[in-house]
């Protein structure tokens, strides 16, 4: 890193150079782009540097190469999280939440192994105090708005205290990075009456109903579409099934449009005419316009990107990244949980 760091209050911003299914190519390129953009922040390129150097040079990129930090090996996408971080202490990976660790950088980046960059954050950057597990949420386009989906993956299972932490974490983002005033939360669940669920959502049902959070029961599947509620909580193994249930819809949508335009010339011709209108609405479930998914409950800035990730995907990360120090969203997550903690113990 540079030996003269800017000011402090500058948000620091690590990228993962190597991550992707198109690395360095994609990560380099985003990452400059969201520099582009908006330079009030310090980028910082990690990887193997001579690869970078060359993605600089052929893309015509202006770049300092004092913000770039060498790191020669690489996580693949293939590999045993746990054992990988373990195996290459060297890799871009583990480099780049050390760097976070030891507070040289505020955010860290990445669009490779999604199991490696967690258990990176988790055991190197580690939770924010309080913090049982972290998550990850999704972000579910509704006629609202957005509903906040937790836990995504993070997480096969869950204890109700790590729903309520999820409740809590997920109205923080909710409000400070949806702009949703005092975010409403549900347990997802088979009825919307008390006792539906199983026991694991039943007793966040209680704990729930005592918090200070906008707590508004028991919801159903359809609810984070039809838009009742802003904030939906479950463990990971339901979430992650929604979340690729989800994924799935536009596709399914394309092909049913294809097939009725095969069957009437008619059909044909206003599909074409509607096409640009519909690329449009559909714009809302493109994962490139919202980059990746931030760990809440770790102690600094981890956003995961899909393998895939595009340079638009990347771009977005890094700005939510910086958005997110510019929030403060990890010292509200603190906060909220050491008062959450407070208020239990008071209560027992």
């Amino acid at each position: 890193m540079p030996d003269n760091p800017t000011e402090q209050s500058k948000c620091r911003i690590v990228v993962d150079a190597m991550g992707g299914d198109f690395a360095p190519q994609n990560a380099v390129v985003g990452a400059v782009e969201a520099l582009n953009l908006n330079s009030d922040f310090e980028l910082y390129l990690v990887g193997k540097k001579t690869e970078i150097i060359s993605v600089l040079k052929k893309n015509n990129l202006s770049f300092d190469k004092n913000f770039i930090i060498n790191a020669e090996q690489v996580i693949e996408m293939g590999e045993s999280p746990t054992n990988a971080i373990k195996a290459k202490p060297d890799s871009s990976i583990v480099v780049g939440a050390k760097l976070v660790k030891e507070k040289k950088a505020d955010a860290f980046v990445s669009a490779g192994n999604t199991g490696a960059m967690m258990s990176a954050s988790t055991l190197i950057i580690g939770r924010i105090p309080g913090v049982g597990r972290p998550t990850i949420g999704a972000e579910v386009p509704n006629i609202h708005g957005t509903c906040y989906l937790y836990d995504v993956g993070a997480g096969k299972d869950a204890k109700p205290i790590h729903l309520v932490e999820y409740a809590i974490m997920g109205s923080i983002y909710a409000k400070e990075m949806g702009g949703v005033a005092n975010p409403t939360v549900g347990v997802l669940s088979m009825g919307e009456e008390e006792g539906k669920g199983n026991e694991v959502a039943n007793e966040a049902y209680n704990l729930l109903k005592k918090s200070r959070l906008n707590f508004i029961g028991n919801v159903e599947g359809r609810d984070i579409l039809t838009g009742k509620v802003d904030v939906v909580v479950c463990d990971g193994f339901v979430g992650n099934i929604i979340l690729k249930f989800g994924e799935a819809v536009p596709k399914l949508l394309k092909h049913l449009l294809e097939q009725t335009a095969k069957k009437n010339i008619i059909d044909a011709l206003k599909i074409v005419l509607v096409k640009s209108t519909l690329k449009k609405a559909l714009k809302s479930l493109d994962y490139q316009e919202h980059g990746g998914v931030p760990l809440l409950g770790v102690n600094g800035i981890s956003i995961i990107g899909h393998g895939s990730s595009t340079p638009k995907a990347i771009t977005n990360m890094v700005l939510k990244a910086k958005l997110m120090y510019e929030r403060h969203l990890v010292e509200k997550i603190e906060k909220s949980i050491q008062e959450y903690s407070n208020k239990k113990s008071d209560a027992e």
